[in-house]
């Protein structure tokens, strides 16, 4: 059976500096029409530093959309979208949030944030022989670096004190890849 809802129509309602929000009407496979509500976001990159005594460099900060605070890996954006190289995204938001780069770079694959309304993808990195740099956080960008033994990291994952999707899914390949 084919599942493909074709685009009949499509209406972009919003456009912002991060994302742009279309209403849509799609074809569904029974030939009905249904209204969509498509956000679209350029990607991001999220980083799972750790260093030699297996420690887990991350950020705290306040996320306004759930009004919390919360601890996750550094990440952030891809600047051009698909014409940013993922590593060198990776490499300046690592840089940016912690003050850290990396000599070994391990690619994990993507997660797709959710998928039901949003298009964003977040690459997720391994990054590890780490040396000290300059942290420069963007001007509206505020957090605390953290730092806490990767086995820790796991243990507030899946007792779910760690609850963003990017930490989450990076966390857990992290630990298989490794075996830690």
């Amino acid at each position: 059976m084919d599942l493909t809802e074709h685009t009949v129509e499509s209406k972009t309602i919003f456009e912002g500096k991060i994302v742009k929000l279309n209403l849509d009407q799609a074809r569904l496979p029974n030939g009905t029409l249904a209204s969509r509500e498509v956000v679209y976001h350029p990607g991001g990159v999220a980083v799972l530093a750790l260093d030699e005594d297996n420690t887990v460099t991350l950020v705290r900060q306040y996320r306004y959309p759930i009004g919390q605070e919360l601890v996750e890996l550094p990440a952030g954006k891809l600047d051009h979208g698909a014409e940013e190289d993922r590593l060198l995204g990776a490499k300046r938001e690592l840089s940016e949030e912690t003050g850290l780069e990396a000599e070994e770079w391990t690619y994990l694959g993507y997660t797709l944030a959710s998928p039901g309304f949003c298009n964003e993808a977040l690459h997720m990195y391994l990054a590890r022989g780490l040396s000290r740099c300059q942290q420069h956080p963007d001007e509206d960008e505020f957090l605390d670096v953290i730092t806490m033994p990767f086995a820790q990291l796991v243990e507030q994952v899946m007792d779910g004190t760690i609850t963003d999707a990017k930490t989450v899914a990076t966390t857990l390949k992290v630990k298989v890849l490794l075996g830690l």
